[in-house]
């Protein structure tokens, strides 16, 4: 599976790459202009999971750009969208005999 840099590389950078060759996250948490992306990555115990974070803004010529950064308007949504993400982890490796 992708490591979570190059990951977020391609995701800040969309003109660079073909979307189809991009790869895509194990799930994706979505609220609002907050998206939150689950990666699954293989490792010696299992699958791992990893979950960066964005907000979705257009720019001024109105082409969708993702940041990083968070005002304080999006923190309550931010944090929703972690806890969406960290019950999706915790459902996905209940059953799995992956140590959290």
């Amino acid at each position: 599976m992708p490591n979570e840099k190059s990951a977020r590389a391609q995701q800040s950078s969309p003109e660079q790459s073909d979307p189809s060759e991009r790869p895509r996250p194990a799930h994706e948490v979505r609220l609002g202009r907050v998206k939150a992306a689950i990666w699954g990555n293989d490792s010696e115990h299992g699958v791992r999971y990893s979950v960066s974070v964005c907000r979705v803004y257009k720019d001024q010529q109105g082409k969708w750009r993702t940041t990083e950064s968070f005002g304080r308007d999006d923190l309550l949504t931010l944090a929703k969208a972690l806890d969406r993400a960290h019950s999706w982890i915790c459902d996905a490796t209940q059953n799995a005999d992956v140590p959290i």
